[in-house]
């Protein structure tokens, strides 16, 4: 991804996601039916696909939709929140700024600040998408679930589709992506001292006086 409104730290974490969540990229619908579609899911509006998504769920058990498989009511929310019209094409760079959004919902700052542990993002993202694993035990949607499996792990639905020890590598690297490194100082060069202002070589003061002392002889015997 190269879209400059998603920070690096982002885009790494967004990259990681849209590959297990939708590895055909921008134009998946829940389930790879894309192709049932009349129209690629990137060239219709956002409104068009949130009209859409009922019906997907009727044919598909799921309004997934895109690269980061938007569920119906997120991108009404996100409509919502953002301020679109509705009116806009749902691209990728769309896509990007909504999923990037989904991010900071869940704690991408606090996380990158190092407010939020890596356990808990791990945690927030795995609600957010079903196929992350948790990190760590915790009570899911639907039951106890351990450290490894979907945080909806039990609906009939969903599963954890890469391990943990691969998300918690990506929060690293996105981390390490986000801090920029501190220029390095460079050593400060020594000051040569001032020149020494130039001063008349021995000889010839030697002789600016000796010409003095002429002229002063000289005059001393004019005035006998």
């Amino acid at each position: 991804m190269a879209n400059p409104n998603v920070p690096a730290g982002a885009a790494i974490l967004l990259d990681f996601i849209g590959g297990i969540e939708a590895p055909k990229g921008y134009g998946t619908i829940y389930g790879n039916n894309q192709g049932k579609l009349a129209k690629p899911l990137t060239l219709m509006t956002l409104d068009e696909v949130i009209a859409a998504g009922p019906s997907w769920t009727k044919a598909y058990k799921s309004s997934a939709a895109g690269r980061y498989q938007f569920m119906n009511a997120t991108l009404k929310d996100l409509k919502k929140s953002l301020g679109l019209t509705g009116k806009e094409t749902f691209s990728a760079d769309l896509q990007d700024r909504l999923g990037f959004e989904l991010l900071k919902r869940r704690g991408y700052d606090n996380y990158m600040v190092g407010f939020l542990t890596r356990t808990a993002f791990g945690k927030a993202l795995a609600q957010e998408w079903a196929s992350l694993p948790v990190l760590a035990s915790t009570q899911g949607q639907k039951r106890q679930v351990e450290r490894g499996q979907s945080y909806y792990a039990g609906d009939g639905l969903n599963k954890a589709l890469t391990s943990p020890e691969s998300v918690e590598a990506v929060l690293i690297k996105a981390r390490d992506a986000h801090i920029v490194p501190k220029p390095q100082k460079s050593s400060p060069q020594p000051v040569p001292p001032p020149a020494k202002p130039a001063t008349p070589k021995a000889a010839v003061l030697i002789i600016i006086l000796t010409i003095i002392a002429a002229f002063g002889a000289a005059f001393f015997f004019l005035a006998q």
